[in-house]
């Protein structure tokens, strides 16, 4: 599992995958003093950092190097929400917790990749499979 990136990490990671495209420390730092006063040689070991790490791939351009994402930021923010997950004791009432939190966009953008990972099977299987009361429910109790 990936450790979380720190700020100036996550600084250039977002312009990486931004752009999508290999980059050159040049083009992150122009993009980066835009924001805030940096070296140079700051952003050179910050991707030489990330190189290291395993979070980009490089080659080499004449006496530089080019850049380029190895996953997406969507990968890195599954892995940590999985990590994250993964530390519970209780997974199922870190997950409800988790899902209370969520606005309503964000609710329907979970169900809509519940249904791509299910598959377009699925869903018939869903509508066609006969409807059982649940036997724990309240209701079905006699309220004990």
């Amino acid at each position: 599992m990936p450790r979380p990136l720190g700020e100036l990490e996550d600084a250039v990671m977002t312009r990486v995958w931004k752009w999508n495209r290999p980059v050159t420390v040049r083009e992150v730092l122009e993009d980066l003093q835009r924001e805030r006063s940096i070296a140079y040689t700051t952003v050179m070991t910050v991707l030489d950092n990330l190189h290291q790490k395993g979070w980009v791939r490089r080659e080499a351009e004449g006496r530089a190097y080019r850049y380029e994402a190895v996953s997406t930021r969507a990968a890195y923010a599954a892995a940590l929400m999985n990590d994250a997950w993964s530390q519970s004791d209780n997974p199922a009432a870190a997950l409800v917790a988790f899902f209370g939190m969520m606005s309503d966009e964000q609710r329907q953008a979970l169900r809509d990749a519940v249904r791509i990972v299910q598959g377009p099977d699925s869903e018939r299987e869903e509508r066609e499979a006969p409807q059982e009361e649940n036997p724990g429910s309240v209701a079905d109790s006699g309220g004990r």
